[in-house]
């Protein structure tokens, strides 16, 4: 399946985007810790979780046939944000990566994004594995 044969898939580009970033662990590290440009901070991916779909409100599960799948997709994205946005009210908005990553809760927060990512991913008939697209990349790909 394409990522754009839903309704809403711009809105699911971004936050597969956000969840991608979140779930890897070794792109964490040569990226928002060594400070590379383009890629945004850890802030800006939870964000992107949230900013147009409103999940830290309310379930994913609002959203099943217009930006998700099915409800197996919306309940793994309901624990990755639940997850990174517990995080971040914790560490603060303008908080480091450092401070993300050194979280007690961080690696519980990275496995439930991965999930989330790897189904996703799958279902839109992509690898899962391949490292995570800038943000000028996405911008493109969500351009009409």
């Amino acid at each position: 399946m394409s990522l754009n044969d839903l309704p809403w898939w711009r809105w699911r580009a971004r936050l597969r985007s956000a969840l991608h970033m979140l779930s890897d662990p070794a792109f964490q590290q040569d990226t928002w810790l060594a400070g590379r440009e383009g890629y945004g901070d850890v802030t800006d991916a939870v964000y992107r979780l949230v900013e147009d779909t409103w999940l830290d409100r309310w379930s994913a599960e609002k959203y099943v046939g217009t930006i998700f799948r099915d409800s197996a997709e919306a309940a793994l994205v309901d624990v990755a944000v639940l997850r990174a946005v517990g995080i971040l009210h914790q560490v603060g908005a303008d908080a480091p990566a450092s401070a993300y990553l050194a979280h007690h809760g961080w690696p519980e927060a990275v496995r439930a994004a991965r999930e989330a990512h790897a189904k996703l991913a799958v279902n839109d008939g992509e690898d899962p594995d391949v490292p995570p697209r800038s943000l000028d990349v996405l911008r493109i790909l969500t351009q009409v």
